[in-house]
């Protein structure tokens, strides 16, 4: 989504809303993202005494893998997410999006934030208790009975 924001920037006080969401189909160049739900996004952004700021959340599903025990499972994730805009700036800064044209492209920063948020490491449960190192059952089924280390 293409929000347009030349109002937004001259106008001290205006607000804009937007929910939408983001495609399956869309999602699919992210191929090492297993996402199975679209991307749902809905938010604001405002102009409060010149600094205009965006608030918008993400909620989506994954279809993942355990990184201890392998096994396959799906999670909900949603994030909320916060930035100022501005037209153009001298800064390296993370925090400041640029929007020059007085647009912003919503998808690209989304899927940016969110790749970013993701854990690095996956797990099914937090207490998951892995594949035995001997003989590769994995323990959060059964006990396997392999003499302890």
């Amino acid at each position: 989504m293409v929000l347009q924001l030349k109002q937004l920037f001259d106008i001290s006080g205006d607000l804009q809303s937007f929910e939408y969401d983001i495609s399956l189909e869309k999602l699919k160049q992210y191929k090492s993202y297993p996402f199975i739900s679209p991307i749902a996004i809905n938010g604001t952004i405002v102009n409060r005494a010149g600094a205009v700021r965006l608030d918008y959340s993400v909620k989506f599903m994954m279809k993942l893998n355990c990184d201890r025990c392998l096994s396959e499972f799906d999670r909900e994730y949603s994030y909320d997410f916060h930035h100022y805009l501005v037209r153009s700036t001298n800064h390296d800064d993370d925090e400041y999006i640029e929007c020059p044209d007085n647009t912003l492209v919503l998808d690209e920063l989304a899927i940016s934030d969110i790749l970013l948020q993701l854990p690095s490491k996956i797990l099914c449960t937090d207490d998951c208790k892995g594949l035995c190192s001997k003989c590769g059952i994995n323990k959060n089924i059964s006990d396997c009975g392999c003499p302890k280390e």
